[in-house]
């Protein structure tokens, strides 16, 4: 789990978490997980390797206000030798989130659900894409609950709206 506080300087227009900070916490979360996993800054100077994120899924479902706290909650939903799929929840735990989105939080008390990501991360080395060292995996597969459904929202993509095309009138 990762927790931060919404700061002034995060604050958009419309007085609400600007929506790239989203993603920043949600990063910050990621580096976290690899902190806890062994992929922390000693492995990533004596490997040359590292976590990077080929894909990602945000839903933004709810807006934050100023100074609320928040909290990641990090799932690894699948592994294999060199991919890493994770799932993300953002929650504000203090302070004030808008109520205007039909998602609801389950009846979970740990706090307003916000936000999710779900990633598709990929282990790079110098020559390219490495299977992670096995103490990595085992590590990863503990943030794993092979018991638990997998959230209804993951691998979801956008919709298409319309037929795809738009068209403007000629100039």
């Amino acid at each position: 789990m990762h927790t931060d506080r919404v700061r002034p300087e995060w604050i958009d227009y419309n007085g609400h978490l600007s929506e790239p900070y989203y993603v920043l916490v949600f990063g910050d979360a990621t580096t976290a997980l690899m902190d806890r996993a062994g992929l922390d800054e000693h492995y990533r100077s004596t490997t040359g390797c590292s976590l990077y994120t080929v894909e990602a899924h945000v839903r933004y479902l709810r807006e934050v206000g100023p100074d609320a706290g928040l909290e990641v909650r990090t799932r690894v939903l699948g592994r294999d030798a060199k991919r890493l799929r994770l799932w993300h929840e953002l929650r504000v735990t203090t302070g004030s989130s808008d109520t205007g989105s039909s998602d609801t939080d389950g009846g979970d008390t740990g706090g307003r659900l916000v936000a999710t990501e779900e990633l598709m991360c990929l282990h790079v080395g110098p020559e390219g894409a490495r299977p992670f060292p096995d103490a990595v995996a085992a590590a990863l597969d503990r943030f794993a609950d092979p018991a638990a459904p997998e959230p209804e929202q993951a691998g979801r993509s956008i919709a298409p709206v319309g037929d795809g095309v738009v068209r403007r009138p000629p100039n």
